[in-house]
């Protein structure tokens, strides 16, 4: 009997999964440019000719990963505004925060490549896609005496430089903490360090 499209969907997936989870398996004990395609699909328990069905070079492989992930933080980025026709940045929770979750459920990706050679370019990739994120957004939540191009980059880094020491410390915080610091972080002023002392 053939195989259906939703099985042949299935096992396409479940492919490419086992093949992505090789390779950052890998990437903990080496280093990229050493990990050769028949490691990775030894590891995958998986034969060259399913790698090959989906990818001609280690590094397309890698690139999907990426974009996955980045398209992921994407969804965790824009998730507490989704739908709504207007949004203030005063009127939501700490716990609509979702790019910490995201950064959780990525953990291995993201510790890895920020300890790796690619930590820099990662870096600005990353910071540029929250920084366009905010841009495309978000700028009507923005102070109208302030340069847009450079909130929404400092904020993208302050953003990547709180995950960055989060990953420094192995997680030792929640991600709801992490949401929940950024959020006083976000709606701190120096009026309320003056009622505080």
């Amino acid at each position: 009997m053939p195989e259906t499209s939703d099985a042949m969907d299935r096992r396409i997936r479940k492919s490419k999964v086992a093949l992505k989870e090789a390779l950052l398996h890998l990437m903990q004990k080496r280093n990229f440019k050493e990990i050769s395609i028949s490691d990775i699909v030894q590891q995958a328990d998986l034969n060259r000719g399913t790698f090959y069905r989906h990818y001609q070079y280690k590094e397309d492989l890698f690139n999907e990963i990426l974009h996955d992930v980045t398209q992921d933080l994407v969804s965790s980025f824009r998730k507490p505004y989704e739908g709504m026709e207007e949004f203030q940045v005063a009127q939501m929770p700490s716990s609509a925060i979702m790019i910490f979750e995201h950064v959780h459920q990525h953990a291995q990706f993201y510790t890895l490549v920020v300890q790796s050679e690619a930590s820099s370019s990662f870096q600005r990739m990353i910071c540029d896609v929250l920084r366009d994120l905010s841009l495309q957004d978000l700028t009507h939540t923005f102070p109208p005496h302030i340069n847009p191009e450079l909130l929404a980059s400092y904020q993208s880094h302050a953003i990547f430089g709180m995950i960055m020491e989060w990953i420094r410390q192995d997680f030792k915080h929640s991600p709801t903490y992490m949401a929940e610091e950024l959020f006083k972080i976000i709606h701190y002023t120096p009026a309320q360090r003056l009622k505080t002392e």
